[in-house]
């Protein structure tokens, strides 16, 4: 059987857990994963009482111990992972280059990007142990400097290259620097046979609220469970939403 781990699947109505069911009822073990064993427990136990193979991991991206031991738990178990998906993410308000906090801005990038390397570092042994190994890096539209189809869902002016639309966020700036790290991942790892994309889910409605301007969840998702199921001459290195490839 497949296994695939999710980072960030913490909460029912996020992105996390609504890929995690999707790849579970392709017949993947799932594990969910976030920073306290309680957050993703019950959700857990919510997909197996789905029929889907499901276990929970207690991992935090700025803990490399702690990643350390997840790895351990992962490969006594499994002895390999077949897939892995960066979702796990933190985005603090809008603040302009005069009165942002550095702390606040250190902290994203730490979380958005230098956590996702370390996590990605630590389980590589195990992805290529897969022999197939996927990862996907769950990035945005709004890190992309020119897009043609005008940003996202129904927002246009996320690119960069439309600033005035929307402001340009810290947030984004990671997402940029994902993208980046998602190219390197791919050069570095093809000769591995691992598969490495990054994906724009688009606005979605993860939170009360949003439902009137973001799409479902579970419509994102699916972008997502697409590239982290991709066959072996699939393509690499990209950026795509909704299986569609995305400029940077």
């Amino acid at each position: 059987m497949r296994t695939a781990l999710i980072t960030g699947s913490g909460r029912r109505e996020g992105l996390g857990f609504e890929t995690a069911r999707q790849l579970g009822a392709q017949g993947i073990h799932v594990i969910l994963s976030a920073r306290r064993s309680e957050q993703v427990e019950p959700l857990a136990t919510e997909l197996v009482d789905q029929g889907i193979e499901a276990s929970a991991l207690k991992l935090d991206l700025l803990d490399p111990a702690g990643v350390a031991t997840a790895v351990q738990r992962v490969e006594a178990r499994f002895g390999k992972l077949d897939i892995l998906v960066n979702n796990a993410a933190m985005l603090v308000g809008p603040a302009g280059v005069a009165d942002k906090d550095m702390d606040e801005l250190l902290l994203e990038f730490q979380t958005n990007v230098v956590g996702t390397w370390s996590v990605t570092q630590q389980f590589l042994p195990l992805l290529v142990a897969s022999g197939h190994g996927r990862i996907v890096n769950v990035s945005s539209g709004a890190g992309s400097f020119w897009d043609p189809d005008h940003g996202l869902v129904n927002h246009p002016g996320f690119a960069m290259a439309r600033f005035g639309d929307m402001p340009i966020t810290a947030y984004a700036l990671t997402k940029t620097a994902l993208n980046g790290l998602t190219i390197k991942m791919a050069k570095d790892l093809k000769r591995d046979n691992i598969l490495v994309n990054s994906v724009c889910p688009g606005l979605t409605a993860t939170h009360p609220g949003t439902e009137g301007f973001a799409r479902p969840v579970a419509d994102s998702a699916k972008g997502i469970a697409w590239a982290a199921t991709l066959p072996d001459d699939g393509p690499t290195g990209l950026f795509f939403r909704d299986e569609k490839q995305l400029p940077w």
